[in-house]
């Protein structure tokens, strides 16, 4: 089948509430790969941003980096910043916070996602890496406790399944401005658009890291 031949989808409407993630408890040495998905993966399905709080990890800002500019889209990494101020931040900026946790309440059994569209607002995601400050669950700190299933399992997964839900599938054909490297879908093979080539791109063996 060829994809091209599919109605293109609609774009997510360029005024929409911005997403970013708090990337919480990160261990440089232990969490570079995962914590290096995250953001990956949160980039992907076209969140606005992601902030490693209260450490710096210069891998994770060059991956990043690198993915971004090669691949589009505008993208903001940010390190260092202490989660209290972050948060404080952006609730005083009208932002609502959102924190991800097997505790709270159901993705696919209660009406969470839709109360969180329906706010209109700019949303942080709190993503922890190790267990969290009892903090993050209250209040002050949160205005949603979100289970993405109340299981064991990863944060990464956790972050796409919540992303795509929110996002309602659109985020998936969304075009990203100004990549270098674009990727064909196809039913077999791989072929890969890079800027300057022509409209009949040249077909690669592998898919660019």
């Amino acid at each position: 089948m060829d994809n091209s031949s599919l109605k293109p989808q609609q774009p997510l409407p360029t005024n929409r509430p911005k997403i970013v993630i708090l990337r919480w408890g990160h261990r440089v040495a232990r969490d570079v790969r995962l914590t290096t998905h995250v953001a990956l993966t949160a980039r992907a399905l076209c969140a606005s941003g992601f902030i490693l709080a209260d450490t710096t990890d210069s891998h994770i800002e060059e991956t990043v980096t690198k993915i971004t500019k090669a691949w589009g889209g505008d993208f903001h990494f940010e390190m260092g910043t202490s989660w209290k101020h972050a948060v404080r931040d952006w609730k005083n900026q009208g932002g609502i916070i959102v924190h991800l946790t097997a505790y709270g309440e159901n993705i696919q059994t209660s009406d969470v996602i839709p109360r969180i569209r329906a706010t209109g607002k700019d949303v942080m995601l709190l993503v922890g890496s190790q267990k969290v400050p009892g903090e993050f669950y209250s209040e002050e700190v949160s205005d949603f406790n979100v289970a993405v299933g109340n299981q064991p399992h990863s944060e990464c997964s956790a972050l796409a399944i919540f992303l795509d839900r929110y996002f309602e599938g659109k985020e998936l054909g969304q075009p990203f401005e100004k990549a270098k490297i674009t990727i064909v879908p196809k039913e077999r093979g791989k072929e890969v658009k890079t800027s300057g080539e022509s409209e009949a791109p040249r077909k690669k063996s592998f898919i660019p890291p």
